[in-house]
């Protein structure tokens, strides 16, 4: 039986997330159902992230076992005629070793939170970016991040309804990057927790609002207490870039 890996793109906008919930739309039950109707069988998609409802994607990978053959190319093109008219697409999908695993296999998921710091209203990216009216600093938004780096309990910045073991992840990357009104948070590690990346996209806004300093950032990672943490930033300036094996 071959496995195929999928990488996926899609507005997450109309979804409950990517997880497949009872009568809700979602990401993954959309991509079963293509898959049944193009195989004729009901096959389990597993994906690399469980992204939230209105979050998005540029490169989620997902597998997928199908007992009839297909080649790659013919896979992707026929997923995508039965995904339509949903806004998600099959970008690429190639056969792999019965040993991959979309999620277990990965050794870096990069994610960025797009934010549109100006006061006007949002046209062409509206539901795809946060628009934050106030002057950020984000060279202080880029100092106070680099305190999130490394091997932390991240339970402060960890939703209460989180099921991973533990609260330790490792951050390797968090930078914010401005370019005119356009203000990017990029980030990469291993695996985050759940909501991590937008707890702390959230905390960090306060700081470029001038609310919290660094140190105020460090003594709420410190606190290992959800309460500490900062507003959540919403959903839909989240994207889930690409995914390393």
């Amino acid at each position: 039986m071959p496995r195929y890996k999928l990488t996926i793109e899609y507005d997450g906008a109309p979804f409950c997330g990517w997880q497949l919930q009872p009568a809700l739309p979602s990401v993954q039950g959309a991509l079963e159902a293509a898959a049944l109707a193009t195989c004729g069988e009901a096959v389990r998609v597993h994906g690399a992230g469980r992204t939230d409802a209105g979050v998005h994607a540029l490169g989620q990978v997902a597998h997928l076992d199908i007992a009839k053959p297909f080649r790659a190319d013919k896979l992707r093109d026929a997923l995508n005629a039965h995904l339509r008219p949903n806004p998600i697409a099959v970008l690429a999908a190639e056969i792999v070793p019965d040993t991959f695993e979309a999620r277990f296999s990965a050794v870096r998921r990069h994610y960025r939170y797009r934010i549109a710091n100006r006061r006007s209203n949002l046209a062409l990216d509206l539901g795809k970016v946060w628009r934050v009216p106030k002057r950020l600093d984000t060279d202080a938004m880029h100092h106070a991040a680099q305190v999130l780096i490394g091997k932390h309990d991240f339970t402060t910045f960890r939703d209460t309804e989180c099921q991973a073991a533990s609260p330790e992840k490792t951050l390797d990357v968090l930078d914010v990057i401005r370019d005119g009104d356009a203000v990017d948070i990029v980030t990469n590690a291993r695996s985050y927790l759940h909501s991590q990346v937008r707890s702390m996209v959230g905390s960090l806004v306060w700081v470029g609002e001038g609310r919290w300093s660094a140190d105020d950032l460090a003594a709420a990672l410190a606190a290992r207490r959800r309460s500490a943490c900062g507003p959540v930033a919403p959903p839909e300036g989240l994207y889930l870039v690409r995914v390393d094996y």
